[in-house]
């Protein structure tokens, strides 16, 4: 882990109380990437298309069902 991220990750773990190191981490880009443990922990799936979505979503593949036309 880089000075950096070790960095962000002390500024940021005020905003992330209950979480674990194994819970998350920060790409390089110093965003918050939550983990497959922590997916299967939280126990849904949020349909934001998670990088280690244990739950097999993928936002490509899902397609918005157009609202009927009210009269």
């Amino acid at each position: 882990m880089s000075k950096n991220q070790t960095r962000l990750r002390k500024a940021l773990k005020p905003k992330l109380t209950g979480l674990t190191e194994d819970d998350y981490y920060l790409n390089d880009k110093g965003f918050v990437v939550f983990t497959e443990k922590y997916h299967l922990r939280r126990g849904y799936c949020c349909k934001s298309g998670c990088l280690h979505c244990p739950y097999g979503f993928n936002p490509k593949q899902t397609r918005e069902v157009p609202k009927p036309e009210s009269k």
